[in-house]
């Protein structure tokens, strides 16, 4: 795959995620663990993204993690690895504070207010918009595996 292919890819999978920012996550140690989140985003941190948890929360001891997602109207896909840790800047709370997260917790100073921060390594991304020709000739019955396989990327994020 070109760069700019790959470029144009991981674009889509940041503005998707952006637009919805539901995934579901698991700690790789127990797949039991998975769960919807809400994942907080800083268009200027491209390879980490955090979580509001509390302190007795299933995510509490960080580690190892996987993440997956599928965006609005089905048309992007990713799975992608991180490591979940807690992040201690003040600096950052104040950046991904939010009015939702809010009524979640007592404050910013909540005691039991733990902000996870996700540091993202390996994914997968799937590109489900073939676009109109591509879905018609599928639709049709024409062979379009090689269009499919140019709109999926193996990645580090």
């Amino acid at each position: 795959m070109s760069g700019d292919k790959t470029h144009e890819l991981k674009n889509k999978f940041w503005t998707a995620l952006a637009d919805s920012p539901f995934l579901f996550l698991q700690l790789d140690s127990d797949p039991h663990t998975a769960m919807p989140m809400t994942a907080q985003l800083d268009k200027d941190a491209n390879s980490a993204i955090w979580f509001f948890v509390s302190r007795d929360h299933t995510f509490a001891p960080g580690g190892p993690a996987t993440a997956t997602f599928a965006g609005k109207g089905h048309d992007m896909f990713a799975r992608f690895t991180g490591v979940l840790t807690e992040e201690t800047s003040r600096e950052r709370l104040e950046k991904q504070w939010s009015r939702p997260v809010e009524a979640w917790f007592d404050g910013k100073d909540d005691p039991n207010l733990l902000m996870l921060r996700m540091d993202l390594g390996q994914a997968e991304i799937w590109n489900g918009d073939l676009g109109f020709f591509d879905t018609t000739k599928m639709l049709l019955g024409f062979d379009v595996r090689e269009e499919a396989r140019e709109e999926h990327l193996n990645t580090t994020l």
